[in-house]
């Protein structure tokens, strides 16, 4: 048996003539006492422990706690309030993570820590949704500041079965007890999975029976109203949390869209989305991240797959100040497809990351991962960070990724590290990475042909993002996206 490891680092900027590389290549509702699951367990860790704790990590928690302690939904369902018990065991635990962390070596999230970080702790007034607009194209849930909002969200004409809202509102004993099941806290995500864990007002549940197939997309909306004015200290922090349960042979397809309700707010999103696909169960996932700029987007994703189930992400990120994208995905059965399509934009003095884990355990796996990103400004970052791990078991594997990056300014910098982990021996994996400005030759090729440099590179560079918004399952979302790109872009090829 062979056990290989491939953990290249490539980090490029421009102008470098060359890339430095690496070779170690029914539930009940139960109201618990105030502060009870932080402050036990915070006792008991410092009196063994005391240097594991952060204070600012504790004041954290702490403040989460209080502020859902004094909102209307702080008499939560016990499952909810067992995930906040758990998580703020794992946040006494776990310090503000620094660029000495690996993890987040490339990603400077010291701000957050130096903002002054309110929770927004009470759901949107109404006169607040009065700029949010009305879609009636799909069924369509509008989450804001955190919270889901029932008044805006359109979610009527859903199959017989298909349940989609809050989990205090779930309609059956049963499908309660099934939910509760993924609700337990046992995944361990790092310190942003747990704020949300211990900081999440509400759990809203997508569910989708045996068999069933829904055949229009789940519309998820998040808008983050409330913040700070340009330039300011403060972030409004919200936590929303959502579960996908589709059980054996459900299909579905999910559309996540993160928006500002206005483009110069300073705020913190902190959101986590997990999936759990049953045997012969889809999934196809679109996610639109356009968050304002001066905005911290630090989002969890974990998707678990059943034998012969089929999960598709494809990404598009383009706001945020920080945007940072986390997503762990487990097969846990024979032939199982995964497949990963991401870009990534930064136009201004932005960091656009993704750290991604998938792991194979079973025979006959399939997945891919394809990675793109464009950094168009000198003070701009992007970060990919990817762990594909096929263990001993998940014989005759078919794993691919490849992460490609596009560089337009001299000082734009990315770092990238693919890492393919291989401990079964009968597999066919492959994994690649480059990154470059646009190609002379592919410019003079258009300029032969009499087409000028400016069209010519526009022709590039949109091709090159085109791949990835191509393969948006809703062509309407596709088209909309497609303009956004454009615009986005078009400032910066007409200084160029």
């Amino acid at each position: 048996m062979a056990t290989f490891t491939f953990t290249p680092h490539i980090g490029g900027r421009l102008p470098t003539p060359s890339l430095s590389v690496s070779s170690s290549y029914s539930s009940t509702s139960k109201r618990k006492p105030k502060f009870n699951s932080i402050t036990t367990t915070r006792v008991s860790l410092q009196a063994s422990t005391p240097s594991l704790s952060d204070p600012f990590v504790l004041q954290l928690a702490e403040t989460l706690e209080d502020s859902l302690s004094s909102s209307s939904s702080s008499s939560s369902p016990f499952p909810l309030q067992k995930l906040r018990e758990s998580s703020a065991e794992n946040l006494l635990s776990t310090p503000w993570p620094s660029r000495r962390d690996e993890p987040f070596r490339f990603t400077d999230v010291s701000f957050i820590k130096q903002s002054q970080i309110h929770p927004i702790s009470n759901p949107p007034q109404f006169s607040e949704l009065s700029s949010i607009p009305l879609e009636t194209q799909f069924a369509n849930v509008v989450i804001v500041d955190g919270h889901f909002v029932n008044s805006v969200s359109n979610l009527t004409e859903l199959p017989n079965g298909v349940y989609v809202g809050s989990f205090i509102d779930l309609p059956s004993e049963s499908v309660g007890k099934r939910v509760s099941e993924f609700v337990d806290g046992k995944f361990a995500g790092d310190l942003f999975w747990s704020i949300n864990g211990v900081g999440a007002p509400d759990l809203t549940v997508v569910y989708v029976p045996a068999g069933c197939k829904v055949e229009n997309p789940i519309h998820f909306r998040y808008y983050s109203i409330n913040g700070g004015d340009e330039g300011s200290k403060e972030l409004a922090v919200s936590n929303p949390r959502v579960l996908v349960l589709v059980e054996n042979g459900g299909e579905i397809e999910i559309i996540e869209e993160f928006l500002s309700g206005d483009g110069g707010k300073s705020y913190w999103s902190n959101p986590v989305l997990e999936v759990v696909i049953g045997s012969g169960g889809k999934v196809k996932h679109s996610y639109i991240q356009n968050q304002s700029l001066n905005a911290a987007h630090i989002k969890w994703t974990s998707v678990q797959q059943e034998s012969t189930s089929a999960y598709e992400l494809v990404e598009i990120s383009t706001g945020g100040r920080l945007s940072r994208h986390n997503v762990h995905i487990q097969q846990l059965g024979p032939e199982t497809t995964t497949e990963l399509s991401t870009l990534h934009l930064s136009i201004g003095n932005q960091t656009q990351d993704l750290h991604s884990s998938l792991v194979l355990d079973h025979p006959r796996g399939y997945s891919r991962q394809l990675h793109k990103c464009i950094v168009a400004n000198p003070q701009g970052q992007a970060v990919f960070d990817g762990n594909v791990k096929v263990n001993r078991y998940a014989q005759q594997t078919d794993a691919g990724q490849l992460t490609r990056s596009l560089l337009l300014e001299p000082r734009a910098t990315v770092n990238v590290k693919p890492n393919l982990q291989i401990i079964a021996d009968d597999v066919k994996c492959s994994h690649g990475a480059a990154i470059s400005d646009l190609e002379e030759t592919q410019l003079f090729y258009f300029q032969a042909r009499g087409i000028d440099l400016e069209t010519a590179r526009k022709a590039l560079i949109f091709s090159f993002g085109a791949e990835v918004i191509e393969r948006l399952p809703s062509p309407s979302v596709r088209k909309r996206v497609e303009n956004h790109i454009k615009e986005l872009l078009n400032p910066t090829l007409e200084r160029s």
